[in-house]
């Protein structure tokens, strides 16, 4: 995915994340007061390399160092719901993706920065053709990303109980996530 996000947002691009090479930039983001949803929030720099070399090295979790115009500005990871965070808490459908993403804290914003963030994203998800539909599960407190997450066709299925947290599952197909951004079927 490179592609340009709008004039004022600039080019918005992933790689691969190296858990060695990208440990220390993770930690400022994941501990910043910004990503208290993101449960880091007193990780040691130690902390942050060992939970993402196990997520690189695992088969079914999937992280990215997502850039704008090159320079790392935001987090994304993809996942298969069936082995991964959602395990028994409900019933997974062919071409489903789990997504968490984290835009890096910023003393200066960028009016609609986030949400060519998520875009992004979801356009990189729905890039592969076996994705039918994306799942998410942020804290139920967390509103913003709930706005979010509709703005771009998430719908709300239900709350759930995860073992870290109270959770708000929704899910968003292809048909929404291009019906949200306008695009006709």
């Amino acid at each position: 995915m490179s592609r340009p996000a709008g004039d004022s947002v600039g080019t918005l691009g992933l790689r691969p994340l190296d858990p060695l090479r990208d440990a220390e930039l993770l930690h400022s983001w994941v501990t910043h007061p910004k990503a208290a949803y993101w449960m880091m929030q007193d990780a040691r720099l130690q902390d942050v390399e060992r939970e993402y070399m196990a997520v690189t090295a695992a088969e079914h979790h999937h992280a990215f160092i997502g850039l704008r115009d090159g320079v790392p500005a935001f987090l994304m990871e993809s996942y298969d719901p069936r082995y991964v965070e959602l395990v028994g808490l409900y019933e997974p459908e062919p071409g489903d993706v789990g997504m968490h993403f984290l835009v890096a804290p910023t003393d200066r914003p960028v009016h609609g920065f986030t949400r060519a963030v998520i875009t992004a994203v979801m356009d990189s998800l729905f890039a592969d053709p076996r994705t039918r539909r994306v799942v998410v599960e942020p804290d139920v407190g967390n509103r913003a990303v709930h706005a979010l997450n509709e703005i771009v066709g998430f719908v709300p299925a239900r709350e759930i109980q995860k073992p870290e947290k109270r959770a708000l599952l929704s899910f968003c197909t292809r048909e929404d996530f291009l019906a949200a951004r306008g695009v006709a079927l």
